[in-house]
């Protein structure tokens, strides 16, 4: 199973980015996929979590700035997000689990800049 993100790059303050992340290479359909997160220096944390029902959770820092979905035909999850910070500057991994076990993407870099 791959999991191929996009969407990341360099915004100011304020701005929006929308992340993408689809698997492939899968004979089962993804169960949880979501959204995680790693700054220099301090530890992987959850962003952004999505049930294969479509029920959210989200990390407090994020809430309200936000906003994960999935396209369930395309084993696909997306990550909105709005106000961006720059404390939310970090490489974000997505991750995907079905039947067999959990997968999960490469990493793509969000910088925001002050």
């Amino acid at each position: 199973v791959q999991l191929q993100a996009s969407g990341g790059g360099l915004v100011e303050a304020g701005g929006s980015l929308r992340l993408s992340c689809a698997a492939s290479g899968s004979m089962f359909s993804m169960k949880g996929m979501g959204w995680y997160r790693q700054a220099p220096g301090k530890q992987r944390d959850l962003v952004a979590f999505i049930t294969s029902g479509g029920t959210p959770t989200y990390a407090a820092s994020v809430k309200g700035r936000c906003t994960i979905s999935r396209d369930n035909g395309k084993n696909t999850v997306y990550l909105e997000m709005n106000s961006l910070k720059p404390e939310d500057t970090a490489v974000y991994f997505c991750y995907a689990d079905n039947i067999l076990g959990s997968y999960w993407g490469q990493g793509t870099q969000v910088t925001v800049s002050s």
